[in-house]
């Protein structure tokens, strides 16, 4: 699907990430899957799916854009959402129609850079690519190599940017005002209200995963807020 056409399907739209701990009984392709297509149902323009064995998955049941994307730990390494082209590669053959890095200026496994990386996925994959930053600077890096869509997903998650919390209402604000380049208001987005104050400050379109998908972490909070509210009442 050509970038301008997945752009037009998305834009002013709700994209629903699909993921859960490795840990967690949710974490099964078919059972990410069925979350997608239930997504979709109820509006969603699109998901965001983590590992090849997701995305094949979900492939099936939904004719949405997906966003592909395939964590792994490298040693020597912080950068851990899609890192390498091998990685890319093995998520556009599952059927992603983006995939998204981690485009932060944080150094990259064996000494890797951004600009090929993404060149190759445009060329070689013939994919779009989103980038997925924590500020400014790696956001510019990014749409310096060519990445076709920004997502602010990893503001407050680098050392960079320890010391913030999202959502990245400001970082979204200041990429859509200084760069050209679509941005996907990601991270942090945990009511209905925050997704349109992201529309409202220009996001393309809004990125939630937790607050509607995150299961395990919702019922962990909710229990252990219960768990402390019964402690403090104990005479």
């Amino acid at each position: 699907m050509p970038i301008d056409s997945i752009l037009t399907a998305l834009q002013g739209g709700l994209i629903v990430s699909c993921q859960a701990p490795a840990t967690s009984p949710l974490h099964q392709p078919e059972i990410m899957a069925a979350m997608a297509e239930a997504a979709v149902l109820q509006g969603a323009v699109g998901v965001r799916i983590d590992s090849p064995a997701h995305i094949a998955a979900v492939r099936q049941r939904v004719s949405v854009p997906i966003i592909g994307l395939w964590k792994q730990v490298i040693a020597g390494s912080d950068v851990y959402i899609t890192p390498q082209y091998c990685h890319a590669e093995a998520v556009a053959l599952a059927g992603a129609d983006i995939i998204a890095i981690d485009a932060t200026l944080r150094p990259r496994p064996e000494g890797e850079t951004l600009a090929p990386l993404i060149e190759r996925i445009r060329t070689d994959l013939q994919k779009p690519v989103m980038a997925d930053v924590d500020t400014v600077a790696s956001a510019t890096a990014a749409v310096t190599a060519g990445a076709d869509l920004l997502g602010t997903t990893l503001y407050g998650y680098t050392s960079a940017t320890a010391d913030l919390t999202p959502p990245g209402f400001d970082l979204l604000a200041d990429l859509v005002k200084r760069l050209p380049t679509p941005c996907l208001c990601e991270g942090g987005i945990a009511t209905p209200a925050a997704a349109q104050q992201a529309i409202a400050l220009g996001s393309h379109a809004v990125v939630v995963g937790t607050a509607i998908t995150g299961i395990d972490l919702l019922v962990q909070q909710y229990c252990q807020s219960l768990s402390t509210a019964a402690a403090s009442t104990t005479p």
